[in-house]
């Protein structure tokens, strides 16, 4: 039965796989074939149908992408076209002198009802849909095409580095990254495809002007030379069957041609092209109005059709009306006084007691009154959404419970400025424009855009607040554009990385040990308090988060101060041990999986000199050469900048006792920059030393 079924499937898998073949080979067919006139009538009908079907289907589309298959579509029906013009060449060429139906009655109908059966009319008739097919509609949508594919093309970065912000900002997860990634590659590939296959249609116009030429002479020559029919009358049969087979196959032409038009000139919404058309047409009643006034009064000049201008400005007139009463009336503002605000008075006031002590806030954000708009979902704020995702990537990646943050106005402020707050103290403020998008510089764009000059406020970068209108022309010009909601959020994450060893307490370290004692509880049992107090392990936890190292790996951290516990208690030494243990992850958090270090050493006799001096005075470095020092710190910081600039990262290697006085030193200057130790490298990194420093 097994056996059976999956033959069944196979076979079904084979059969798929041989459509595509098998009608490419029944069009090559109908090229060499000779086809009776009645498979000709079933197969014109049924190319008029398919491509009525296509332009429906295209018109019923609400995203470009959702019919990702029209350029190969359009293609196939192109041959098919192509296919059925050579097998009724044949036909009417063949049996064109025996009368006007030798053909079928598809092209007779077309020949004879169409045009009336006058082959001058039909010849006009003919030359007008071919002008309005190649120079009209194939020509401006081939244009379209191409621009649609270039600046799309030229857009994919901004939009790969808008998706990276937004991944950053906690906005989005994993896989909404990835989507929109593919959904970018995607839409290259359909525009790019679009461009190639408007090349095709245009091909397809100028055979259609081809073949009915060649079909005329030819039809003359064949009838007068060898079937002896007078000039007159093969002009008449000859004409009337090209023509209609030009008619019947121009109009499917350009009734794709339209298709093909509208599917590049149309704007992705979530709404077809009929409701894009009437919801925004008439959505201004405003313009109906004066359009009935307009036609009114040409329906009041002596001569014009009168009765016909004043009813269609009536009929326009109300239909303004009527959507005028339509739209609803924005909801005048209400101001209600809070009664909860009122003061008490002195009599009524009970004692005071712990519950009137309002304890601060872990983080807070402060806005002004104008980006209220932002926070309140009911005006359709995204920032609260933005926030909670920024708060479970960070809380995911760093490996603690990020705390909530609460957010209130605060008149203090500008209208458009907001206020980060670190346990009650501030740690960012900033201005931003909620109606507009922030376009930002990353480095490296192709020209200047017109709005307001600023600077990204997480990271310093030069950008500009565009209006929103302008995000396509950014995105092409290689700027990252994100909204405003999105720059507060990214904001919000920077200082929560660059603080997050402020943010982690004492009762957090209690919540990793308790998590880990689910899986490990005999681990946690014999670490503390037994081995080390929880203070010395919340303060070794603490010296990771300060030089951004995650504390996601609690198990390894915890078994290395297990095992090294009974060496010292000193919770620096114990971070410089648990530091050599996560070196792996370090190096990865620093240079992903890379297999190559570019590290920044230290001159053997500057390095012993360093060393000497950290014996001699201590470990704060308090007996350095002030010059030297500072010759230090301008060196490293060139070389931390030329580093970010290659898009390298920038590592000092020292020995293992200068490791914590130069991570101390250098943060504050060169936060770029990551400070290891020897000890720290694992042993499957190779080092490749970029640079030198001695004295």
């Amino acid at each position: 039965m097994a056996q059976t079924n999956s033959i069944a499937v196979n076979g079904g898998q084979l059969g798929r796989g041989l459509g595509t073949p098998l009608l490419l080979l029944l069009l090559l067919a109908m090229m060499v074939v000779p086809l009776p006139p009645l498979l000709l009538d079933a197969l014109f009908s049924f190319n008029i149908a398919l491509a009525l079907v296509v332009l429906l289907a295209v018109v019923y589309t609400s995203r470009p992408l959702e019919f990702a298959a029209f350029p190969t579509v359009l293609l196939l029906a192109t041959l098919l076209r192509l296919a059925l013009n050579v097998a009724s060449t044949r036909v009417v060429l063949l049996q064109g002198h025996t009368g006007p139906e030798a053909a079928g009655q598809v092209i007779h109908a077309f020949g004879d009802f169409v045009i009336g059966g006058n082959y001058a009319v039909g010849i006009v008739v003919f030359a007008v849909l071919v002008i309005i097919n190649f120079v009209v509609v194939t020509k401006g949508a081939g244009r379209i095409s191409e621009v649609s594919a270039r600046f799309i093309l030229d857009a994919m970065p901004g939009k790969q580095m808008a998706i990276d912000a937004d991944l950053n900002a906690g906005s989005i997860d994993q896989h909404e990254a990835r989507r929109r990634r593919q959904e970018v590659a995607q839409e290259a590939d359909f525009y790019g495809s679009m461009d190639g296959a408007s090349k095709f249609v245009r091909g397809d116009a100028i055979a259609g002007i081809l073949v009915v030429f060649i079909n005329i002479l030819g039809g003359l020559a064949i009838g007068m030379l060898q079937h002896g029919l007078r000039f007159g009358d093969a002009m008449h049969s000859y004409t009337l069957l090209t023509i209609g087979d030009g008619l019947v196959a121009q109009i499917p032409s350009l009734v794709l041609s339209t298709a093909s038009a509208i599917m590049v000139t149309r704007v992705s919404a979530a709404q077809d092209l009929g409701q894009q058309i009437v919801s925004q047409l008439f959505a201004k009643p405003r313009a109906l109005g004066v359009t009935a006034g307009v036609i009114g009064l040409i329906g009041l000049v002596p001569g014009m059709p009168n009765a016909m201008f004043l009813t269609l400005a009536a009929i326009t007139g109300t239909a303004a009306y009527l959507l005028a009463q339509r739209r609803p009336e924005r909801a005048p503002a209400a101001a209600a006084a809070d009664a909860a605000t009122a003061p008490v008075p002195a009599a009524e006031a009970g004692e005071l007691s712990w519950d009137d002590v309002t304890p601060v806030d872990a983080i807070g954000l402060e806005v002004g009154y104008k980006l209220i708009p932002l926070v309140d979902k009911s005006q359709g704020g995204q920032l609260m959404t933005r926030i909670k995702g920024v708060r479970k990537k960070l809380s995911q990646e760093i490996g603690f419970l990020v705390p909530a943050v609460h957010i209130r106005d605060n008149l203090a402020l500008p209208p458009n400025g907001y206020r980060i707050t670190l346990m009650g103290s501030p740690v960012g403020e900033a201005g931003i424009h909620p109606e507009r998008d922030l376009a930002i510089n990353p480095g490296q764009v192709f020209g200047a855009l017109q709005g307001i000059e600023a600077k990204d406020p997480a990271f310093g970068l030069p950008a500009v607040w565009i209006e929103p209108g302008q995000r396509e022309q950014a995105l092409t010009l290689g700027y990252t554009v994100v909204d405003a909601a999105t720059v507060v959020a990214t904001h919000l994450s920077q200082l929560i990385q660059v603080h997050a060893h402020e943010l982690f307490g004492y009762e957090d370290a209690k919540q990793l040990l308790d998590k880990l004692a689910k899986t490990a509880p005999r681990l946690v049992e014999d670490l503390t308090p037994k081995l080390l107090p929880l203070g010395t392990v919340h303060k070794v936890l603490q010296n990771l988060l300060v030089e951004n190292i995650p504390v996601r790996d609690i198990r390894t951290i915890a078994e290395t101060l297990a095992a090294h516990a009974s060496r010292s208690q000193d919770s620096d030494v114990m971070t410089a041990t648990v530091r050599v243990a996560l070196g792996r992850s370090i190096i990865q958090h620093i240079n992903g999986l890379a297999t190559e270090l570019p590290v920044i050493a230290l001159d053997p006799a500057l390095e012993q000199l360093l060393l000497q001096s950290l014996n001699t005075d201590g470990a704060d470095g308090a007996g350095f050469e002030p010059g030297l020092i500072e010759r230090l710190r301008t060196t490293l910081m060139e070389h931390t900048r030329r580093q970010e600039s290659v898009g390298q990262p920038a590592v000092l290697l020292v020995a293992p006792a200068l490791r914590p006085w130069f991570a101390r030193y250098m943060r504050p200057a060169a936060s770029g920059l990551a400070v290891l130790s020897y000890n720290e490298m694992p042993d499957n990194k190779h080092l490749k030393v970029i640079a030198t420093i001695g004295k």
